[in-house]
């Protein structure tokens, strides 16, 4: 095997990338401990929490958390024992239907937030001046989009009741 491989740029890339979001997730797992959330349960909460009405079908919410179905189901019903999320039937296709952040599901975003944005401000964009912040983010949603098309589906629009 070519030594030279192991200095190409795109494997320096990948693991920079790689050891940034091993380090960060690391510093969130503990903070959300701290609120009771799971790392996934925090995403979940987030997802919906930014979504129209605080809702999202559980295709898209899938979609977007990029767990299968069944990986949302197991989820969807904790957080729903726990009362931090309800679902709730679309009127219009007895098939589907969404996961809704309920009062207690945004009073445990509220309180874990601070928190959170502390973590990202010192441990990332923090490290980062404005313009190379910039030209990351526009990087990463290229590269998020390529290989995650569904990370914004049901994301957008206002007419959530008719279109399940």
């Amino acid at each position: 095997m070519d030594q030279n491989v192991f200095e190409d740029p795109r494997i320096t890339a990948v693991g920079l990338l790689v050891e940034a979001h091993a380090g960060l997730s690391a510093r969130f797992a503990a903070q959300f401990e701290e609120h009771g959330l799971s790392p996934v349960e925090f995403e979940v909460l987030t997802r919906l929490a930014r979504s129209p009405g605080n809702q999202l079908r559980m295709t898209d919410l899938a979609a977007q958390t990029s767990l299968s179905t069944s990986g949302v189901t197991r989820v969807v019903d904790r957080m729903e024992r726990d009362g931090l999320i309800r679902r709730r039937a679309c009127p219009s296709d007895r098939r589907s239907s969404y996961a809704v952040v309920t009062t207690a599901g945004l009073e445990r975003l509220d309180e874990t937030l601070p928190g959170h944005l502390r973590i990202i401000e010192e441990w990332f964009v923090g490290q980062l001046e404005p313009d190379t912040l910039t030209v990351l983010l526009e990087g990463l949603r290229q590269v998020r989009d390529a290989v995650h098309p569904g990370a914004t589906a049901g994301s957008t629009g206002a007419a959530v009741e008719e279109d399940c």
